[in-house]
């Protein structure tokens, strides 16, 4: 199995303690406004039917809002705290080592 393979099977096998991890941190009060603004407003653009690039264009127009709400989704956990970031990811994890560390 290829690096890049196994890595995306290991972010999907994780995926739901990511979820479990942003659901965390956009709750905790100990994380500023303008991250969880970053991601509430990605996740908007994804959801809502106007797009900087149209659907109507193949291929193109469904990958823009996968790439918006990865990167999106990116720079809010590098905008949150780390120790936050670390406290919230162990106690999802139950003090296991994660992918996000």
């Amino acid at each position: 199995m290829t690096p890049d393979r196994s890595r995306v099977l290991n972010v999907l096998f994780h995926l739901p303690n990511f979820i479990r991890l942003y659901w965390r941190l956009l709750r905790d009060r100990r994380v500023s406004v303008w991250p969880k603004a970053l991601l509430v407003g990605a996740l908007g653009y994804v959801v809502l039917p106007f797009d900087l690039i149209p659907d109507v264009i193949p291929f193109v127009g469904e990958v823009d809002d996968v790439v918006i709400f990865l990167a999106a989704a990116r720079w809010f956990l590098a905008w949150c705290p780390p120790a936050v970031v670390r406290e919230h990811a162990a106690a999802i994890d139950g003090g296991r080592q994660t992918a996000w560390q």
